[in-house]
């Protein structure tokens, strides 16, 4: 098995410090951060292959892209909630969550059960973490029923009024990835839009606003057509 030092030496390789200003720009936390691109971590994560144990390990560095190439290779059949709830008071930049989102919690059983959890949490990472995980089940969990969805509506609409900006986002985009999953849950996500719209706040209504823009547009309906 590599160590972590092995690994930290290869990410490290890989460094692009120079990058950090704009990642910065772009709303990413950039103390301990590297400067290491996606494709060179997926790289280094497919080189090592699953490894529960190394993950564990790498995510205790507290190293952003430690924590993401953790988040690629830990074997989602060996995820206790206590670890997932330990990991997500770890995360504070939205690249990171949304990585481990993608990588890990949406492969394991348990992920339905943390966004009811981590939707009330008050953490804004915690709470991004909720919606982030229902945008990436609806684009990739192809087994699941639309009425799972449709459960996790009413979520979205109290999740709207969260100001916060990577909060907001998210709730945004796990309306959207919902609305664009098939004929159905297209027509229930642009009702629940319309009605986060009468909410009154303006966080709601640019998420609503937004949401209806491209569930209604010529592009997505033509898509969910064929």
């Amino acid at each position: 098995m590599a160590s972590v030092h092995e690994v930290l030496t290869r990410l490290e390789s890989k460094a692009r410090p120079g990058q950090l200003k704009g990642m910065a720009r772009y709303g990413m936390a950039t103390e301990r951060r590297l400067g290491v691109s996606v494709p060179d971590m997926r790289k280094i994560a497919k080189d090592l292959g699953r490894n529960h144990e190394l993950a564990i390990e790498l995510w205790k560095t507290k190293i952003p892209e430690a924590m993401i190439v953790a988040a690629m290779i830990d074997e989602p059949e060996k995820l206790t909630e206590k670890q997932m709830d330990d990991w997500v008071k770890d995360i504070n930049s939205w690249d990171v969550c949304d990585q481990v989102c993608m990588n890990l919690f949406e492969n394991t059983p348990l992920a339905w059960k943390k966004i009811l959890e981590w939707s009330k949490g008050e953490e804004e990472f915690v709470r991004r973490t909720a919606f982030s995980l229902i945008a990436c089940l609806a684009w990739h969990d192809k087994k699941a029923e639309d009425e799972r969805f449709i459960e996790l509506l009413p979520i979205i609409r109290r999740g709207a009024t969260d100001e916060r900006n990577f909060v907001k986002k998210a709730v945004n985009w796990a309306l959207r990835n919902t609305g664009k999953k098939n004929r159905n849950l297209n027509r229930a996500a642009i009702k629940a839009a319309k009605q986060i719209e009468l909410v009154g706040s303006k966080t709601a209504r640019w998420i609503a606003s937004d949401a209806i823009r491209e569930l209604e547009s010529s592009s997505v309906q033509r898509r969910l057509r064929k």
